[in-house]
């Protein structure tokens, strides 16, 4: 095992806060297994990059040779967290938690070692929690420090509802805590509230408190917003290769420290070195990239897959060809009064766009192409011919072959 220095230093890279270090410090030369947790609401079936910085984070917790819980909130995500929401969230049913909770487990052990891990759901201990239960742990909080937490403060200050249930969420992801007897909790930087609520719940409760480690929000392929689905600047952990690859290379080049600290399995000193190649000139920011891009498609599919997914991606942008393995649609096209194909329908039907709202707005921007040609502005309609067995690109990467 490393020295708590050195570990300090790996663990520390790419984190927004650990609140105190000097704690973790404390516990790390003890020089034993430190259980570290990680709570997940499964709200949504599928993860992204942005999900998975905290998995990269325990993984490199595992490496360093320490134990993971990763805890299951089929209990408090029938609550739904609070944190950064102005508004109340709407409750999953239990069986909703359940679904999504099996495809979220599978795409976490993409990242984490089950061997190291603990895979553990709180509505075990929160489900039997009676009234007397209950009332002991919110007797451990007041109202004020609830209030303290930034969304709350903003809710309340604007007049906009906050049931009391979202009152019971901190405290019960704090009891997550003691129940476990983390030595570290993981969260995002919009989770700082609720990990400081389980460090003074253990402390209240006589046991060590937990040291808090946070991380920043991972943003998307846009690079402005926070990586989302409802951005639709995501880059999803089952993304195929080729997306996948084509995703990591579109985002901006000032982004790429942060996604090799956040997203890669690069060590730290390999990433230190790269850093320090690219300020210094050393480095072309465009190979730097292709690295980055291949070795996070390898750590979720393999070297090979990386490797081909470069390949049809220098098909596609440096040699402008179709790719050999587009999907194929074979969907009606009914014809207009004027005899013509709605092809912004068409778009959307052979799942090139979310809506045919984004399919109009696609072909208006000049990001639709049939066999290679743009569509002009405000072509939503257009004569069957010219689909007779084309190739529909929409964008740089998403192709569809009409049969």
């Amino acid at each position: 095992m490393l020295s708590a220095e050195e570990q300090l230093r790996v663990i520390s890279s790419g984190a927004d806060r650990v609140v105190p270090e000097s704690a973790l410090m404390e516990k790390l030369k003890r020089n034993e297994p430190l259980n570290i947790k990680l709570g997940v609401d499964p709200t949504a079936p599928d993860i992204h990059l942005g999900h998975a910085v905290p998995l990269r984070k325990l993984r490199q917790f595992q490496d360093l040779g320490h134990h993971v819980t990763l805890i299951i909130g089929d209990g408090t995500a029938l609550i739904g967290d609070p944190s950064g929401r102005n508004s109340t969230r709407p409750q999953l049913t239990p069986e909703q938690v359940a679904a999504n909770a099996q495809t979220y487990i599978d795409q976490a052990f993409k990242v984490l070692d089950p061997e190291k891990t603990t895979l553990r759901h709180n509505a075990e201990w929160l489900a039997p929690l009676n009234m007397e239960g209950l009332l002991s742990l919110t007797s451990k909080f007041t109202v004020a420090r609830i209030l303290e937490r930034d969304d709350f403060q903003k809710r309340y200050g604007s007049n906009q509802p906050i049931s009391i249930h979202e009152f019971l969420y901190p405290i019960m992801q704090a009891y997550d805590s003691v129940v476990i007897k983390a030595d570290v909790e993981i969260g995002g930087s919009d989770q700082l509230f609720n990990l400081l609520a389980g460090r003074e719940l253990m402390e209240k409760m006589g046991m060590e408190p937990q040291v808090c480690l946070t991380l920043p929000l991972l943003e998307g392929t846009d690079g402005v917003q926070k990586m989302s689905k409802s951005y639709g600047n995501y880059i999803g952990l089952t993304d195929a290769p080729a997306d996948m690859f084509g995703k990591v290379m579109s985002i901006p080049d000032e982004l790429m420290g942060k996604y090799y600290r956040l997203a890669s399995t690069e060590s730290v000193d390999r990433i230190d070195q790269i850093m320090a190649g690219l300020e210094a000139g050393q480095l072309h920011p465009n190979k730097v990239k292709r690295a980055l891009a291949r070795n996070i498609v390898a750590a979720y599919y393999d070297e090979a897959q990386a490797e081909q997914a470069e390949q049809a991606f220098d098909l596609v942008f440096k040699q402008h060809a179709v790719p050999d393995d587009i999907p194929q649609y074979a969907g009606e096209r009914p014809l207009n009064d004027e005899g013509q194909v709605y092809v912004a329908k068409l778009i959307c039907d052979a799942g090139l766009a979310s809506s045919v709202g984004e399919a109009r707005r696609l072909i208006d921007g000049g990001g639709v192409r049939v066999n290679g040609e743009a569509l002009t502005p405000k072509s939503y309609n257009v004569d069957p011919s010219l689909l007779e067995d084309a190739v529909i690109q929409v964008g740089k990467r998403r192709f569809v072959k009409l049969v």
